[in-house]
């Protein structure tokens, strides 16, 4: 199982703050879990319907969308930062 945990507009719109999940093994870089998400639901579809401005972090680091996910115990979506 792994833990996603969602932030900002990301968590709103999918309606929780995080979950566990079992990953299937097609599933094996953030965009392949990006695009598995989209799939989970209408929530993560809309959630999730740019993911290019999606940032992820793996164990608390940022990493970009063709990193491997590996062991992680830990995967962080979020929005683009913002703010002055």
């Amino acid at each position: 199982m792994t833990k996603l945990v969602y932030f900002a507009w990301v968590r709103e719109r999918i309606g929780k703050a995080a979950e566990e999940i079992a990953l299937p093994s097609s599933v094996v870089t953030v965009a392949d879990l990006l695009n598995h998400l989209k799939t989970m639901g209408e929530e993560y579809e809309t959630a999730l319907q740019f993911p290019d401005v999606i940032r992820v972090a793996i164990d608390q680091e940022h990493v970009e969308h063709d990193e491997p996910i590996g062991n992680a115990r830990e995967i962080g979506i979020f929005p683009p930062m913002t703010g002055g």
